[in-house]
């Protein structure tokens, strides 16, 4: 297997040699980064910061795992009900769970507040909205709805010969499910809980609002709060460490994982009908899925309506606007092109390690704390004698970049290395270099994909909250 593999893969060393590059640069920066909190703690006295630490990772923890397991669950369901039900306005519904991912943790909790609060459209109700129950809440309405579009993804990408078969054996909607459906979405559940055990493990706005104190607070924000209300430097430290550990010990092995699978050819729209027992329990999932993601965006906006003509007659909100929007548009380009280079490194080598080593500090930004970065750069500027204003719209635009790299990275390494084990031999045959070989065989393929990764890019620069 390893011989055929070299056989395959293109040999392309300056494509090893650019995703090095750029792996190291990456690395070097946090390094540097967090070199500069060290050499502050280490002249600061000693913080009066007083922190659980095994209560701390034990409450990150739980929150985290809850959060990922019922946002697996929630996907599987929904992915199941979209990929089956066909009507007017379903590709709307889609888009709508696709935004999932790049609307800010902020707005789903100010929605969770509007709705379920004391003042709220169901205050009456009483529901605890702060602590745990709230967390895992609004974790679950922003993973679960990216979950089933992940999902959803793989289950439209089934052969439609394999459908067709199942459909001539009169297959019943649980048979297909396990004989048909589960094994196109198993093999995609490993990457995609870790992408969701990180993002709920470092969540930072959602719990520093529904988290209600201490009793329910993540490792990011007790970072927060020991360099914004104590500058306690020396347990920031600590605790970063601490994230960086856990945090890489899954970003490590999910890197090692084999590519979600990928179909190169545009995905069919397959036509199978179940029995009206499913149907009707498809039509209730949807129903509850569109009332638990939609209900607190609708409610931002119906809070917001009525004071956005103060609003959009303010110098200062037009000024931020022109702001976040070359901000966005930098970061956006700067993730792409931190992306494609690392892909096609990744996918330029047989060696499952090299593809490890290549993919790891892509997601750097979902171990190492955005606060502690923030915190980071602004001591390093300031050591050098740089003005902190002149030097924050660079930091911004390169930690929102970061952010988005490994959404980048999931939606573009896994067709750069489907096109290297599919079309590896023809691009050896035809001697193809390498920006040949992008042009002609890989930039059809994934020009789709690329207009995907500006989008997600620009909308979580808009959505930023830490580094900001």
């Amino acid at each position: 297997m390893p011989q055929s593999a070299d056989l395959t893969v293109p040999r392309r060393p300056l494509r090893l040699i650019g995703g090095a590059a750029v792996a190291l640069a990456i690395a070097a920066l946090i390094v540097t980064l967090f070199w500069s909190i060290l050499s502050a703690a280490a002249t600061q006295p000693a913080g009066t910061s007083h922190v659980d630490l095994g209560y701390l990772i034990y409450i990150t923890t739980l929150q985290a795992v809850l959060s990922t397991i019922l946002s697996i669950i929630v996907g599987i369901a929904l992915a199941w009900a979209l990929n089956r039900l066909r009507f007017a306005g379903r590709g709307l519904i889609i888009g709508l769970f696709a935004s999932a991912i790049v609307t800010p943790g902020l707005v789903v909790a100010f929605g969770l507040l509007s709705v379920w609060g004391r003042s709220g459209w169901l205050g009456a109700l009483n529901v605890p909205i702060f602590g745990l129950g709230g967390v895992v809440a609004a974790h679950l309405i922003l993973d679960g709805a990216f979950a089933a579009r992940i999902l959803l993804a793989r289950l439209d990408a089934i052969p439609e010969g394999r459908l067709k078969t199942g459909q001539s054996l009169a297959l019943g909607a649980w048979t297909r499910f396990a004989i048909i459906d589960w094994p196109a979405l198993r093999g995609t559940l490993p990457g995609l809980a870790a992408i969701i055990f990180l993002l709920a493990f470092t969540s930072f706005p959602i719990v520093l609002l529904l988290g209600g104190g201490p009793a329910v607070q993540t490792l990011e924000a007790a970072i927060y709060a020991a360099v914004r209300l104590d500058f306690d430097l020396g347990a920031a430290v600590k605790l970063a460490l601490v994230q960086i550990a856990i945090c890489s010990v899954i970003i490590l092995v999910s890197s090692g994982l084999a590519p979600l699978s990928t179909s190169l050819d545009r995905p069919t729209e397959p036509r199978w009908r179940d029995a009206s027992g499913a149907r009707a329990l498809q039509w209730v999932v949807l129903a509850i899925a569109l009332l638990g993601f939609a209900t607190p965006l609708l409610a931002v906006l119906a809070d917001g309506v009525g004071g956005l003509g103060d609003v959009l007659v303010q110098p200062a909100f037009w000024a931020s606007l022109a702001t976040s929007l070359w901000i966005g548009i930098a970061s956006a380009l700067l993730a792409l092109l931190l992306a494609l280079v690392i892909a096609s490194a990744r996918a330029a080598s047989p060696s499952r390690v090299t593809r490890m080593v290549l993919g790891a500090p892509a997601y750097a930004y979902l171990a190492v704390p955005a606060v502690a970065l923030s915190l980071g750069a602004f001591l390093l500027v300031r050591d050098l004698g740089i003005p902190p204003d002149t030097a924050a719209p660079l930091v911004v635009v390169i930690a929102n970049a970061l952010l988005s790299l490994p959404f980048a990275m999931a939606t573009l390494a896994p067709p750069f290395e489907a096109i290297a084990r599919s079309r590896g031999r023809l691009i050896r045959s035809l001697d193809l270099g390498g920006m040949r070989q992008f042009r002609q065989i890989e930039w059809p393929l994934i020009a789709r994909d690329v207009g995907l990764v500006l989008a997600l890019s620009f909308c979580f620069s808009l959505g930023d909250l830490g580094v900001i």
